[in-house]
């Protein structure tokens, strides 16, 4: 069955002491084409997380975004230097008591305004590698679900266009059956015209028999469609089993068989020279544009 190259999955995990969010989203593309958004501490895995998408995903514009964060709670126990507070609080109750002052909340917030005690934003981030207390390997399942969830995606999509695919195949199936039910009455209209132009042309005093015959039998083989309609019949029949095979990665090979029925329909309607085939082949054409659109989505 057919996989979309358009996909979303996320996989969210919250803790006590983290978030953790992945969001994969994929589009058209004609290779594998990478956007990484990872937090810091996440880089240096950068390279196996872009193998373990590339093995899953084989093509597409993939945009893959992780998102980390801790809680107030933990980030603000995490900067603020509880020890440093202490000694800042009972140095500033020391000097009100020197100089015969009461000491009160004031005291407590005066304390927590010295330097040290609460780190500056740029400190802040210096420290932030407490957020490396979490390995890569404890949010990797969020990666596999996350790439898990995609796949399912893209299996829906493919599904629902796979619906769409074969019904434009059936409508080309019933437009060629159309044509071969015209075509004994387009060959007898060629038949009596060929006769019509035979009784004038051996009339003539110039005419040569031999001349003649090698005409007619060039102008009845450059009519003749039966080759390409036995053509087009087999290359249906190979793109309707190329989409049910099981291969995940089929859109290339459609892309080619697409490209075949294009040249036999083309061939067809240049070489019947009748008004309702031509009509029939502008919607064979029609159809098949419609399949090479959706192809452009297909893995």
């Amino acid at each position: 069955m057919l996989l979309s190259m358009t996909g979303y999955g996320q996989a969210h995990r919250e803790t006590d002491s983290y978030t953790a969010t992945v969001e994969l989203k994929s589009l058209n593309s004609k290779t594998l084409d990478f956007t990484l958004r990872l937090p810091r501490f996440l880089q240096a895995h950068e390279l196996e997380i872009r193998n373990t998408i590339a093995k899953a995903l084989l093509r597409g514009k993939v945009n893959l975004t992780i998102d980390f964060a801790r809680p107030a709670a933990v980030r603000a126990s995490a900067t603020l230097n509880k020890e440093a507070l202490i000694a800042t609080f009972h140095e500033l109750q020391a000097v009100a008591s020197s100089l015969g002052l009461p000491t009160s909340e004031a005291t407590l917030l005066a304390a927590l305004r010295l330097p040290g005690v609460i780190p500056s934003t740029s400190e802040a981030r210096d420290a932030e590698p407490a957020a490396e207390e979490v390995a890569w390997p404890e949010l990797q399942p969020l990666l596999a679900e996350a790439l898990a969830a995609m796949q399912q995606f893209r299996q829906d999509e493919g599904h629902t266009l796979s619906t769409e695919i074969l019904g434009y195949v059936a409508t080309i199936r019933q437009q060629l059956a159309a044509v071969e039910q015209h075509d004994p009455a387009r060959i007898e209209h060629v038949r009596q015209r060929l006769a019509a132009h035979l009784s004038e042309l051996t009339s003539h005093e110039q005419f040569n028999a031999t001349r003649f015959e090698q005409e007619v039998l060039y102008y009845i083989e450059k009519l003749d469609i039966a080759e390409e309609k036995v053509r087009l019949a087999a290359h249906l029949a190979y793109f309707e089993q190329s989409v049910h095979q099981p291969d995940e990665a089929v859109g290339k090979k459609l892309g080619f068989l697409a490209q075949e029925i294009g040249r036999e329909i083309n061939t067809i309607g240049s070489k019947a020279n009748d008004a309702t085939v031509q009509h029939l082949v502008v919607g064979m054409k029609e159809e098949l544009e419609k399949i090479k659109e959706q192809l452009n989505n297909i893995l």
